[in-house]
């Protein structure tokens, strides 16, 4: 049985909520997919960019508090985090996001 994303440390209701809106529905599935990627579908489904919920990601995939991230690392996260929002028009994503989700509704596309 798949375990829920709020099985990783530091994540809660809403981040499963938010995750569930990019279609992954598990742990399982952000340790796989990385994340890099996880985020990247958070913010391709229409969640806003927000570096704290980056991080707080990262640390807990590592199974570290969302608070031990200071420093140089911190700093390199920061970049990763702007290459992973660079080029990334929010705009766009909510529009595909209402789209898919008006197609999921007639039934034109499965349902998430």
């Amino acid at each position: 049985m798949p375990s829920p994303v709020s099985s990783i440390p530091n994540l809660g209701p809403a981040s499963e909520l938010a995750f569930a809106r990019a279609g992954i529905t598990s742990a399982e599935e952000i340790r796989d997919l990385g994340a890099d990627v996880a985020y990247r579908r958070l913010l391709e489904s229409g969640s806003r960019p927000h570096f704290i919920g980056y991080y707080v990601l990262v640390m807990g995939l590592q199974g570290r508090p969302w608070n031990d991230c200071k420093g140089e690392e911190k700093k390199t996260l920061r970049k990763r985090f702007d290459r992973l929002c660079a080029g990334f028009n929010r705009s766009d994503a909510k529009l595909r996001a209402d789209l898919e989700q008006t197609l999921s509704f007639l039934g034109v596309i499965e349902r998430r």
